[in-house]
This record gives C-alpha cells, structure tokens and sequence, in this order.
C-alpha cells in the first residue's frame, strides 16, 4: 500500500525543544469572574509530587520558562515547595495571578519569581467588582505596590464593553502602581472552552456596534498621546497589534472579518493542567497524557497529528483567538517571554 503523504505529514514533527511551558497549578479560583468559570466548578490542585515527576521530561526538553496560572495558583498551598524545587533546577519562573493575596505574600514570590503578571480589568473599584466579582480594586492594586518594590510586575487587562472606554486609565494607573508593564488582551468569546468554562458565555462581555467606533477612536488617540509609552514598550503591544482588538471586536459584531492568526505556540510551548493533561496551547485540549512523562506527552503521535492539524490551519479555534504567540526561531529565550516580548507587530 501506498504511504499516503498527508498521514505522513500528521505523524510528523517531534518537539525537541519547549522553552516555555504553563503550569496550572490549580483549578480554584478566588476571584468570580464574568469571563471564567474555575471559580465556579474547580477542585483540583497540582501538587508537588506531580511537579516532580514533570523535572526529567523539562530537562529533556530544555525548558527554560514556566509559568504559573491556573486557576489562582497562589492558593495552592504547595505553591512555594513547588516553586522552590523549580527555582533549584534553574528555571526561570513567572507568575501569573488575580493579585488578590499577593500583598500577603509579596516577599515570598519574590524570592522565587522573575516577574510577576497581575490581572486588572478596572480602573476604579466599580469596573473592577462588576468584572472580578468582588470589591478588591484597592486590595490588588496593594498587592502590585508592594510586589513592584521587590519584583517586575506589569499588569493584563482584559478588554470587554465594561472597560474598554478606561484604556488611557489603564496606563496612568498602572504608572502609578509602580508596575513595569502594560497589556491588553481582548476577551475571548469565541473557544467555549477557555478559562474553565462549562456554561454558555456571559452576556454583555463584548462590545457591541455602538461602541466598535468609539474604541477606534480611543486606541488612536492613545497611540497619538502615549507615544513615547509605545516605543519603551510600558504598553506591551505595539499600536498595530492593539488595533488588532478593534478588528476583532468589529469581527464579532458582524462589521467585518476576523483579524489573521500568526501563532506557532504549540511549537514552542505547552499548557500542563492541574489534572495532568498537557495542551498545545490554553484553548486547545491535547489528548490524555502519558504516563511515561512530559516528553512522551508532547510526542505523542496524537499530539503530533494535532499539531500539524494546527500548522494546517485545521482548528477552528485558531481563526478567532485572541491570545496568539509568535516567536522566531532566535527569540526564544528566558527574556524574550518574560514580562511578554511584543509578537504579531
């Protein structure tokens, strides 16, 4: 029997090298946000022993990056043995969270983080509850005031029709916490399985055709008056990439096509669940994982086969995500992930 190309092409592809790789470190939440649903249904923790028993296959794969998200991984209660025994294998650590006890814990992860991501999707303790949840605007914004004093913190926004019109405040706020950093990310509205979801979207997070043009107009003019912001990289994207959130919004609303996707994050990276399951990417699910350790895992023939359906442009995922990952082959190292290196212009 003929070999057939394209089953050939599928089997392909092995990874050698995963210079990033996100550990869930749990599926709890202590926040309660409009746009994730792990507060609502998470139990499972990642624990230690399982970390340990990820440490050959890192090695394996030269992994130089790992990042703790979740879920909120601060309230793993292993998060700092966890931590340390990456810390003593010499990767370089980044640790994304809701900020909400990060004040409490500020020294400690500095003392094992190289940078430190904080959620922040409101500019005054209004926005803040009627995204998050809860009344903690002052609390985290505490916790980047004392963390930015022992570590490089920037600040994520997801941007959703509660907060797009605070942009400008987005920035001077974040000036003001002392943090590094900067970044806005559409909320994603389109991979019903992102974030922990297992209910149907919440109502009212995108924007509607109203308010399409009033974003237009907010992203130009902060790309007129935050000028010199741009070029030192405190807001992280760059002013054509930002614009890429006005075209998705516009997307969404019927008003024209989808922004192009650029991404190669699942060759580069992996996403390890609190479960165990290891992920292409944050949106996509990978087959069940091997019990033979990370690098089988990511070498699976299942995982080879999605892979090359990814490269192919196969899931529909990808036509509309809102968090693509680009790296040339020469920017992948431990400071070109860190804090978020600009990708995709």
């Amino acid at each position: 029997m003929l070999a057939n190309p394209a089953t050939e092409a599928l089997g392909s592809g092995r990874l050698h090298h995963l210079p990033l790789v996100t550990l869930y470190l749990t599926e709890r939440c202590n926040s309660r946000c409009v746009t994730c649903d792990y507060w609502k249904h998470g139990q499972i923790d990642l624990s230690l022993r399982s970390v340990t028993r990820l440490l050959p296959g890192l090695r394996q794969l030269g992994t130089q990056v790992i990042l703790f998200s979740g879920g909120e991984p601060l309230i793993n209660p292993e998060w700092p043995a966890i931590a340390r025994i990456l810390q003593a294998e010499g990767y370089k650590l980044w640790l994304l969270t809701s900020g909400l006890s990060l004040a409490k814990h500020a020294r400690r992860v500095a003392e094992v983080f190289e940078a430190v991501t904080v959620s922040l999707d409101g500019t005054n303790a209004a926005t803040y509850a009627a995204i998050r949840g809860l009344d903690a605007f002052d609390t985290v914004c505490a916790g980047i005031r004392a963390a930015s004093n022992l570590v490089p913190v920037s600040v994520r926004v997801t941007v959703q029709r509660a907060n797009y019109q605070e942009l400008p405040a987005f920035v001077e706020l974040t000036r003001q916490l002392g943090a590094r950093q900067v970044s806005f990310l559409a909320v994603d509205i389109a991979n019903p399985h992102a974030f922990g979801r297992v209910e149907d979207f919440a109502p009212g997070l995108a924007l509607q055709p109203e308010d399409v043009p009033k974003l237009e107009a907010i992203l130009a003019d902060l790309e007129r008056t935050h000028a010199a912001d741009f070029q030192s990289r405190f807001i992280a994207e760059s002013p054509q990439k930002l614009r890429r959130i006005h075209q998705y919004f516009a997307a969404v609303c019927g008003l024209g096509e989808f922004p192009p996707v650029r991404c190669n994050a699942p060759e580069l990276s992996a996403v390890i669940e609190a479960k165990g399951r290891v992920n292409p990417c944050f949106f996509i699910p990978g087959p069940p994982a091997d019990p033979a350790g990370l690098e089988r895992s990511v070498n699976s023939e299942p995982m080879r086969e999605l892979r090359a359906v990814i490269r192919a442009g196969g899931r529909p995922e990808c036509q509309r995500c809102v968090c693509s990952l680009w790296r040339d082959p020469g920017k992948r190292s431990a400071s070109d992930f860190l804090l978020g290196g600009r990708t995709n212009g």
